[in-house]
């Protein structure tokens, strides 16, 4: 494992010497120290972004499709070690861990393709007095800021379309999980990247690391995956530099079952938008809305599947569920969920955090919930389902859409009218209708309203990283 800074296509310690502990969610135990970078380091890091800006952006297009055609090939290739090391720094089941690593390193193929497809246009300006040409070029020098929770996914989802559109990078992954962004590093270089496209820093202190760069005027592009909290931070700061922003917020995912459902489906696409990650993702299903009159049956069914899943470190090939990231995350689902049973609601599975070692917590499906208790406001991060009822449509909807966050919502109807009707209803960027899954790097990714600004992953995500340039032409 690399444990170093990761700038100028070398691997640099710190320039304070400062190093910080990576732990094993499973036991608690350090696997790692990581060299922990602070504000110098940080402009370090553009200044070699900034450096091989030119050349990289004077690339063709071609060329660096194919340098990432050759990372989603490395990628596909240590998908094992990849997957095992995954685990090992977030926690999460090797399973999951072995489907973060393909949807990962899909982003790298997706973008690849979308290299050589960032054409310009042309056009008869409407006076007929000149001619429109819009060519699309780099946008720079982007700061590139992900969460824990998908380390791998995360990283490529940014990297590839920045590199397509020929910026050049400073990835600063999550302190948790450092581990999995330097080893995409390594493998970028080894598929032909040029030294300073992509940097990589690890910090404990990212506030001030990120901060800093943000001040540079060299800087802009900033995109973040991460807490709304965090988010409307970084906007402010970034609104003194007017640098361009993307941002993928927190989310609130109502999932909503009609009476007139095929409840088999409901529980499988309830089980991936509740369990995939173990209930770590944006994505995950957070709120769980149910018509009455089958709501008794969903519930027991899915607490019976729920029930069933093992608990157990993530890098032992028999779990389903790994431990929580760190213990900050494991109590806050454990308060969300004591909050909900001292409020009358009621644990069909689960619902109490087990002693031991390691950030564990039990899958849990919980009835009875008020509609206004605090676990349906919060992003719970977890494997926790409250589960509430509704009589009609028009309520469904009202209780998908009372909430700041609109990132994904799901939705099961055998009728496809009421579906679509109620996609358009509910106030979320993305819908999974009568499926479990909606994200895929050939979809644009990404929320209204506190879920965040701009698309990631299909074409919109190539267009995040260049700007359009005007030129009147007469002839």
């Amino acid at each position: 494992m690399e444990t170093e800074l990761f700038i100028g296509g070398k691997w640099v310690p710190a320039s304070s010497g400062n190093r910080f502990d990576v732990l094993d969610p499973a036991t608690g135990d350090v696997i790692a120290t990581v060299a922990d970078g602070g504000e110098s380091d940080a402009i370090a890091a553009v200044d070699a972004a900034a450096e091989a800006g030119p050349a990289w952006a004077a690339t063709p297009p071609r060329v660096r499709g194919e340098a990432l055609r050759k990372a989603w090939e490395l990628m596909t290739e240590r998908a094992d070690d990849l997957a095992k090391l995954i685990s090992l720094e977030n926690g999460k089941a090797l399973t999951d861990a072995k489907g973060e690593v393909t949807y990962a390193a899909e982003f790298f193929r997706w973008f690849a393709e979308e290299a050589v497809r960032g054409a310009g246009e042309f056009a008869t300006a409407p006076s007929g007095a000149n001619r429109i040409l819009v060519t699309r070029q780099p946008v720079g020098v982007c700061v590139l800021v992900t969460p824990w929770n998908f380390p791998a996914a995360m990283a490529t989802r940014k990297i590839g379309p920045a590199l397509a559109a020929g910026c050049t990078v400073v990835l600063k992954p999550a302190s948790d999980t450092p581990l999995t962004a330097l080893a995409m590093a390594a493998i970028l270089a080894e598929a032909g990247v040029p030294s300073g496209v992509v940097n990589v820093l690890p910090s404990r202190s990212s506030g001030k690391t990120v901060g800093r760069m943000l001040k540079d005027p060299r800087v802009r592009k900033l995109s973040f995956t991460g807490s709304t909290e965090v988010g409307r931070l970084l906007l402010a700061q970034a609104a003194e530099g007017v640098v361009n922003t993307s941002m993928e917020l927190g989310g609130n995912a109502p999932f909503l079952v009609f009476a007139d459902a095929d409840l088999d489906a409901a529980i499988e696409g309830a089980m991936i938008a509740k369990m995939r990650n173990g209930g770590e993702a944006c994505t995950a299903a957070n709120r769980f809305y149910v018509e009455s009159s089958v709501a008794a049956d969903f519930s027991q069914r899915l607490a019976a599947r729920m029930s069933q899943l093992r608990v157990g470190p993530g890098t032992d090939e028999s779990t389903q569920v790994g431990p929580l990231v760190n213990e900050d995350t494991v109590a806050k689902v454990d308060s969300l969920v004591r909050g909900a049973l001292e409020a009358g609601a009621k644990a069909e599975t689960g619902g109490s955090r087990p002693e031991g070692n390691g950030f564990y917590y039990p899958p849990t499906v919980l009835t009875g919930v008020a509609p206004d208790a605090p676990i349906l406001r919060e992003e719970i991060f977890g494997p926790v389902a409250p589960i509430v009822t509704f009589t009609s449509e028009d309520e469904a909807v009202r209780l998908a859409n009372d909430t700041e966050y609109g990132l994904v919502a799901y939705v099961y109807t055998g009728d496809l009218a009421r579906g679509l009707r109620v996609s358009e209803h509910i106030e979320a960027g993305m819908v999974g209708l009568n499926r479990g899954l909606v994200s895929d790097p050939a979809a644009p990714f990404g929320g209204v309203k506190q879920s965040g600004i701009g698309r990631e992953g299909g074409h919109e995500g190539l267009l995040e990283y260049l700007e359009s340039k005007y030129i009147a032409v007469n002839w």
